[in-house]
């Protein structure tokens, strides 16, 4: 599904690319702040079942945003 908001005359893998860029710093602000936990939470108790939820959720968030933008 496409968002309405862009162009439709673009070529269907522009707007892939376009999309992609547009998410690219979302998701390096996302990284980036969950860097920090992912060095801390294992020292913690119960840190690595946490740490693993926190992978799983930007493996899920990518691959959705990845899916929804084939045309």
């Amino acid at each position: 599904m496409m968002p309405s908001w862009l162009p439709r005359a673009l070529a269907p893998g522009t707007r892939q690319c376009m999309i992609v860029a547009l998410f690219i710093p979302a998701v390096v602000i996302a990284l980036t702040a969950a860097v920090p936990a992912m060095l801390v939470l294992p020292f913690l108790p119960d840190g690595t079942d946490r740490a693993v939820q926190l992978l799983t959720a930007h493996t899920d968030y990518m691959r959705t945003l990845l899916d929804g933008s084939h045309p």
